[in-house]
């Protein structure tokens, strides 16, 4: 166990989360109201027994570092350890990461040191529990150079994600990368004897496998791979190595979700507030870990909650809260009503006297504040929302674009962090 280096792809500017990723690196985006994106991933690494993480990104990592070094200190006996690593230049190496093999092989003489049986490549925004044990029990078991974790999806799934091909043992005879709505794959259709073996039940649809982009290697296989031009893994290395190297797939049944888009993101996290969310963030035997704030209980003061989850920190007075999230040392006041809200919270509370001071200037307190009307939005951290706002409420139409405080995203709006919204605003 403490040969396998379990490598995190952080990505690079996060485009399609921004602007959610304005002045952080994608995974250090909040989620679920008080973790991070990160976590989730640390998370499959930590409960499945490794202890030996890395993750590789290279715009604004300094959120992110800080939240890797106050979360995640092993003690000196288990030799454990989760480090950023961002892109740098040094003798060998003088740009950015190019690539996910390229990020690899930028830190190659890191992880060499260890000198590693295996490599697990994880991916940083993606939603899902696995155990990567397992995983790598059956890469052991067949004999394989390389397994690629993959799950069932049905064609209009299939459009934008990699496609494999495999044979009733699982081996990987063919890759195809976002095929599209036109074209014809029924080739590519799981036989039947591997959705027999894979536990994929009968006529659910789901009749493709999808990569998830999370891979094992054997080390030397890796290093390989690597002496080649190629810079990324899904693009590049696995469609080269099938039919060179043995390539499998493994099937992953469970919930999974690429939390990569606005879209996504938001739904993904509203979706944890329901009866039964998809993603279970109370299993014991599989805890989401972050950074520990010790922070009070939230205070809920004659309030109404409906499908809603409230993190620690907060103080909730006579609002109403439907389908929303409400993150970690969030301050709505009287007659508040969300629906449809991931309010990400803050990272500090005001003090009575900047509370006084900002009164002065008439800039409103860091929360929501009374009377404030939102639906269908995603609030920022630290953002200061005034008295008797409406959000989302007064127009049917959301038109996509950059509004200078806000951006409207798939028709999602978006409150920057650290803005301030005057009382009254309409949006």
């Amino acid at each position: 166990m403490d040969r396998v280096m379990n490598i995190i792809l952080g990505g690079g500017k996060g485009s399609r989360l921004f602007p959610l990723t304005k002045g952080r690196a994608k995974p250090a985006v909040p989620f679920g109201g008080k973790s991070r994106l990160i976590d989730i991933a640390v998370a499959n690494c930590i409960n499945s027994g490794f202890r030996k993480i890395y993750i590789l990104t290279q715009f604004e990592s300094a959120s992110l570092n800080m939240h890797i070094n106050t979360s995640y200190q092993f003690d000196i006996f288990s030799k454990g350890v989760v480090e950023v690593l961002a892109a740098t230049q040094n003798l060998d190496n003088d740009g950015w990461y190019e690539g996910t093999a390229d990020a690899v092989r930028k830190n190659l003489h890191r992880f060499s040191f260890h000198n590693p049986s295996h490599y697990i490549i994880l991916s940083g925004d993606q939603l899902y529990k696995m155990n990567l044990k397992e995983f790598l029990q059956q890469h052991k078991d067949s004999g394989a150079d390389i397994t690629v974790a993959a799950t069932p999806v049905d064609r209009p799934t299939a459009d934008e994600l990699g496609i494999l091909k495999i044979d009733k043992k699982q081996k990987i005879d063919a890759f195809l990368e976002k095929p599209g709505p036109d074209m014809d794959i029924s080739e590519l259709k799981i036989p039947a004897e591997a959705m027999r073996a894979s536990d994929i039940p009968e006529n659910c649809g789901k009749d493709y496998l999808a990569s998830m982009g999370i891979y094992i290697f054997n080390a030397d296989v890796m290093h390989e791979c690597l002496e080649t031009e190629h810079t990324d893994f899904g693009k590049e290395i696995i469609p080269a190595s099938i039919g060179k190297r043995k390539v499998n797939a493994y099937v992953y049944n469970g919930y999974w979700e690429d939390i990569g888009t606005i879209k996504n993101f938001y739904e993904a996290n509203l979706n944890l507030a329901t009866f039964q969310p998809n993603f279970n963030l109370y299993d014991e035997n599989a805890p989401v870990y972050t950074h520990r704030r010790n922070l009070p209980p939230s205070k809920i003061n004659s309030c109404t909650f409906r499908q809603a989850l409230a993190a620690e920190g907060s103080i909730i007075t006579d609002a109403y809260i439907t389908y929303s999230i409400v993150g970690v040392r969030t301050i709505i006041s009287e007659g508040a009503s969300l629906d449809g809200v991931y309010c990400m919270g803050s990272d500090f509370y005001e003090t009575p006297e900047e509370r006084a001071e900002n009164r002065k200037k008439k800039i409103p307190h860091i929360g929501i504040g009374k009377g404030t009307v939102i639906k269908g939005a995603i609030i920022d951290k630290n953002a200061r929302i005034g008295k008797h706002c409406r959000i989302g409420i007064d127009s049917s139409t959301r038109n996509d674009g950059d509004y200078g405080n806000y951006h409207i995203v798939d028709g999602i709006i978006i409150i920057h962090k650290d803005a301030i919204l005057n009382d009254g605003t309409v949006i």
